[in-house]
């Protein structure tokens, strides 16, 4: 029995690892207004259909032949944003649907992308990261609509990484802080290969160490390098590394047509033009506590300086209240990383009778407790100096570079607290 045509407006989940038929399938149905669910093949069916059910995907696919069987010739401005799946760290992920745009949008929303990070003809972008997450799509999507083309290595390697610049001389990549860092290391055995062709290294993701981000600036060719802060629902801010050495921490100034605020409380808000909006797919409920007029937040925590930089504090639902203190993850994580003997740390909190919360690090790198607590103590109030501390080879993370707390929490739970 035959597939039902696709129509405008249906919803095709791709299951399938990244190729040039995976991105030649994405540009198709976007093109004809169909919408595809990028989630990553190596969900189990359970996590399939948990995922997939609130979406009511008009087809699966889950191998090259699907792959072909949804792809036409069809190209042109995408008529929608992929709906990609939010990470579902309090439940169940939720797809966030941007709906069919009408022209001017769809333009528009191509062209953002297009002048932020100037795709051209001549570009050719480096795939670090699986085309299922956002990010690496946008980039590569916004090369091959300007003319460029996409060169994707497989799974991330450093060596095969490092082949590819030198063979292809790619001009742009988006990565994460973790793919640096494993670069680098790969770097110190076997050498810098020649950087020159790059002319736009953006990441994002996870906050990047102070040590790795100098080393990006300084190895990297003056003016290419960037970080930006977004998620899965839209984008925020972008930032040249030379504004992040004026002012450390920060993730930079609203996008060009967005406005950022800050709630007493902290929470961020962005506010979109009509081509950013989105909603949370057959979710009124959470899509309604997303937006305030032409604003919208995810719950993350900040604030802004008198000249509109913005710094993040965290998550909601990473604060931890530690004797009924606040204490933000990400400010205990930036103070620790600062140490000459930690390569990698994660702050976060676990139930404790006496506190409330705990605060607990988990740290990578040569430095002892001793002399960690002794940085603290110099540098952090009592309530925000960890309580318990774990040295690991490395900590445990996703493949967008962001720490598994969850995992983390698991091992910490156990320990007693205490000075």
């Amino acid at each position: 029995m035959s597939e039902p045509d696709l129509l405008e407006g249906d919803r095709v989940a791709l299951l399938v690892p990244p190729s040039t038929a995976y991105l030649d399938a994405v540009l198709s149905l976007l093109a004809r207004g169909v919408v595809p669910i990028p989630l990553d093949p190596r969900l189990t069916e359970a996590e399939r259909e948990r995922i997939l059910a609130p979406l009511s995907p008009t087809r699966v696919v889950t191998d090259e032949a699907g792959l072909a069987a949804v792809t036409t010739d069809d190209r042109g401005t995408p008529r929608a944003r992929p709906m990609h799946c939010t990470s579902g760290t309090t439940g169940n992920p939720k797809g966030v649907w941007s709906g069919l745009l009408d022209p001017g949008d769809a333009e528009a929303l191509v062209a953002e992308e297009r002048d932020l990070w100037g795709f051209a003809a001549d570009d050719v972008n480096l795939v670090l990261s699986p085309l299922y997450h956002s990010a690496p799509l946008r980039f590569a999507v916004g090369t091959v609509l300007a003319g460029g083309r996409v060169v994707l290595p497989g799974p991330f390697d450093p060596a095969a990484v490092t082949a590819a610049i030198t063979s292809e001389r790619p001009t742009t990549v988006f990565c994460v802080p973790t793919h640096l860092q494993r670069l680098f290391a790969h770097w110190d055995e076997v050498g810098v290969p020649d950087l020159s062709s790059f002319r736009l290294v953006a990441h994002a993701g996870a906050p990047c160490p102070t040590a790795v981000k100098r080393r990006l600036i300084d190895l990297f060719p003056a003016g290419s390098t960037w970080e930006f802060y977004g998620s899965t629902e839209g984008q925020f801010t972008a930032c040249r590394s030379e504004e992040w050495l004026e002012r450390p921490g920060t993730v930079g100034r609203a996008r060009p047509g967005r406005t950022l605020a800050v709630d007493d409380d902290g929470t961020i808000w962005c506010a979109v033009p009509r081509h950013a909006r989105f909603e949370y797919y057959d979710d009124p409920a959470k899509t309604a506590a997303a937006w305030r007029g032409d604003a919208f937040t995810v719950g993350d925590l900040g604030r802004l300086d008198d000249d509109g930089y913005l710094f993040l504090d965290g998550r909601r639902e990473d604060l931890v209240i530690s004797g009924g203190v606040n204490v933000y993850p990400l400010e205990v994580e930036r103070v620790l990383g600062e140490h000459p003997g930690v390569d990698d740390v994660a702050v976060y909190g676990v139930d404790d009778p006496d506190w409330g919360q705990r605060v607990c690090a988990a740290v990578v790198g040569t430095a002892s407790e001793d002399e960690l607590a002794a940085w603290a103590r110099e540098r952090l109030a009592p309530p925000k100096r960890p309580k318990t501390w774990f040295f690991l080879d490395e900590l445990p993370r996703t493949l967008t570079g962001k720490v598994r707390t969850q995992e983390l929490r698991r091992r910490s739970s156990s320990v007693a607290g205490g000075d």
